[in-house]
């Protein structure tokens, strides 16, 4: 038998399922993230920072910060990525406003809550990736260096938080911004060993 992934094409409809897959439990990761008041990378992180120092709410915050990022989709992996991108983080944004009254969580261990976290957002990254999307930002410069150095997305996208978290210690105590780097790393762990270029290219 062969080991080989012989076909990488998806139907609309896999398509479909993964986006809203994608979008859905990326949705949960940042409610779960802002109920334990932890911050994150990549441009989530960047628009969770901006809604905690300006109190504007995530969900538009986090769909403008995406804007000047769908050039760079375009440009190297075509119309395709783009509208699917464009169409996930446009998905998540709504589901983050809409989801609250509905999705409620009582007390969580910072640590677990980190770990619960990291899961939950890096399968919906994975599903995202392997449908040919992402969340925005760094998710697309990450797979745009992988595309064209084989430097894992994953690394990419640690080095991003990695700074800034650095900020985020401006604005929060270090414990909280522990726990919220772990979370962080197993995010971009999950991503880094599970998205193999010889297995699925988004």
């Amino acid at each position: 038998m062969n080991d080989k992934v012989q076909d990488k094409t998806h139907s609309l409809l896999d398509d479909a399922q993964g986006l809203a897959f994608g979008s859905f439990m990326g949705a949960v990761g940042v409610l779960l993230l802002t109920h334990l008041g932890f911050v994150t990378g990549q441009t989530a992180g960047l628009a969770v920072l901006i809604s905690y120092s300006t109190g504007w709410g995530f969900a538009p915050v986090f769909f403008v910060v995406n804007l000047p990022f769908y050039w760079l989709g375009y440009k190297r992996f075509g119309p395709g990525f783009t509208v699917k991108t464009f169409a996930a983080v446009a998905a998540m944004s709504l589901m983050v406003a809409m989801l609250p009254p509905y999705l409620q969580f009582g007390e969580i261990h910072p640590g677990v809550g980190a770990v619960f976290f990291g899961f939950v957002t890096g399968s919906a990254l994975l599903a995202l990736f392997r449908h040919g999307a992402s969340l925005g930002g760094v998710g697309i410069v990450g797979l745009y260096l992988q595309d064209r150095t084989g430097f894992r997305a994953g690394w990419t996208q640690l080095i991003f938080d990695a700074c800034l978290f650095l900020w985020a210690l401006a604005l929060l105590d270090l414990a909280t911004v522990g726990w919220s780097f772990l979370g962080a790393v197993v995010v971009n762990l999950v991503i880094a060993i599970n998205h193999r270029r010889d297995r699925y290219v988004a």
